[in-house]
């Protein structure tokens, strides 16, 4: 069979699929946020948040505030026809004829709270500056560590989370997680002062409440016992509740919606946990016995 042949009939076949129902196609959906144009939102957001320290920009004096401003009304203007977009989804609450308002509501939502972004990623600059002694300067930790760009996009993508704008947060949010292997589910509620120290492999669920203080090591899950009953669990508590001044060391694992961490407890590295664990706890994995070879003697022979 020649190639245009079977050009013609792979093209005939999708064509037909594409409109099978229930297949996720343009037919049935429209436009979507364009990931791209996403993320230069939250670039533009960056330089706002951390001023002079991404591209190369300097500025100083009287131009700080133009500068400021312009990209305030950059972000703006690039950020709500990406939610009016999402708004006119088919799972979104929003009537398509009212998108254009709430987006602009949301907008100025978002914009009027970064300032505050500003406080808490602040906070956490301070935190990681504190909590590790291989830091050498809070720059360092602005410009090079992957737990605060996964930190800032997660309170960014919370603000629109909390607004129920359908998948930009997700976006947001599984874009940090590809740049950082850090995944934050933009529906936890995470309090001041938080660090996450080397961070790969950090997963943090959607019902997730984290207290002020915490510091989480690589490899930490915050998860659900069982997503086997899948749509019917959605809105329900089931991830874990960590409270005030908590240390999670590597590796560690802590489930479930009714399991509560309480304040000042430390969690040692590779810990199962999940029932709650009362407030200044040490919880310690017991070391597995270990056994050690002796070096090889002249005899070619390993000794035990």
């Amino acid at each position: 069979m020649h190639i245009d042949e079977i050009i013609q009939k792979s093209a005939k076949q999708l064509a037909t699929d594409y409109y099978v129902p229930d297949q996720l196609t343009p037919s049935k959906i429209c436009n979507l946020p364009n990931r791209a144009s996403i993320i230069q939102i939250l670039t533009d957001i960056k330089k706002v948040v951390f001023p002079g320290y991404f591209e190369g920009e300097t500025v100083r004096g009287s131009a700080v505030e133009y500068y400021t401003g312009h990209l305030l009304t950059e972000i703006y203007r690039k950020l709500k026809p990406q939610i009016e977009i999402a708004l006119c989804l088919p799972f979104s609450d929003c009537k398509p004829e009212d998108a254009s308002d709430r987006a602009e509501a949301v907008c100025q939502k978002l914009i009027s709270a970064i300032p505050e972004i500003r406080r808490l990623m602040m906070c956490d600059v301070d935190a990681g500056f504190n909590g590790d002694p291989a830091a050498k300067s809070k720059s360092e930790i602005i410009v090079s560590y992957p737990g605060l760009l996964a930190i800032f996009v997660y309170r960014i993508a919370h603000i629109l989370y909390m607004e129920k704008i359908p998948l930009i947060p997700r976006i947001m949010t599984e874009y940090a997680h590809s740049e950082t292997g850090i995944d934050i589910n933009s529906g936890a509620v995470i309090g001041e002062y938080f660090f996450i120290d080397h961070g790969t492999g950090v997963v943090i669920g959607e019902t997730t409440v984290i207290g002020n203080y915490v510091k989480l090591y690589q490899g930490v899950t915050l998860g659900a016992l069982s997503t086997r009953s899948g749509q019917e669990l959605s809105g329900v508590k089931r991830h874990p509740t960590i409270g005030d001044h908590v240390t999670i060391y590597a590796n560690s694992t802590v489930l479930g919606g009714e399991t509560v961490i309480g304040n000042g407890v430390i969690i040692g590295g590779n810990a199962f946990i999940t029932k709650s664990v009362p407030d200044y706890t040490k919880v310690i994995v017991k070391s597995p016995e270990m056994m050690f070879k002796n070096p090889q003697n002249p005899t070619g022979k390993w000794e035990i």
